[in-house]
């Protein structure tokens, strides 16, 4: 251990612990180049117009006059497939939304449990989503949004 004498500056034992410590405790660049970081509000925006983009693709191939998806694998040297089968579509979607991903991994989750309406459980997901958007934009704060949600669900298993 170091000692610095008691009369050191207080910019020279700085300089003294940051040459000690190393570049170790120095900032950390998480971000590749060309990467943006968002804060706040427009993370949380970004993240719910993500989420709605993913619902809006599947909602259009929902029913019985639901319109097919024609899907290209850049994987399986650019096979192409037409499905109108939202497990399939959102199999195939590269996401890197958090918000977006959610939405897919509800979808997973109901195709493992019960074998059907992947697509009904996105798209109604996006829908509750978009409306609280909706609230959000008029001030209202998420908190308020999320536990006005919950309500019903503590109501259901009465």
């Amino acid at each position: 251990v170091h000692q610095l004498p008691a009369r050191a500056s207080k910019r020279c034992r700085e300089a003294c612990i940051s040459a000690m410590m190393g570049p170790s405790l120095g900032p950390v660049n998480l971000f590749g180049e060309g990467s943006q970081e968002a804060k706040g509000e427009q993370a949380r925006m970004s993240s719910i117009v993500g989420a709605l983009a993913i619902a809006d693709l599947v909602k259009t191939s929902l029913g019985p006059k639901g319109m097919d998806k024609i899907l290209q694998s850049h994987s399986r040297g650019g096979s192409v497939s037409v499905t109108n089968d939202g497990a399939t579509i959102l199999k195939s979607v590269l996401i890197d939304n958090p918000a977006a991903k959610v939405l897919i991994d509800i979808s997973k989750v109901q195709d493992d449990e019960v074998g059907d309406g992947t697509t009904s459980v996105c798209v109604l997901a996006g829908e509750l989503l978009r409306q609280a958007a909706e609230l959000i934009e008029k001030k209202m704060h998420p908190q308020v949004v999320i536990g006005g949600y919950r309500l019903p669900g503590g109501a259901a298993p009465q």
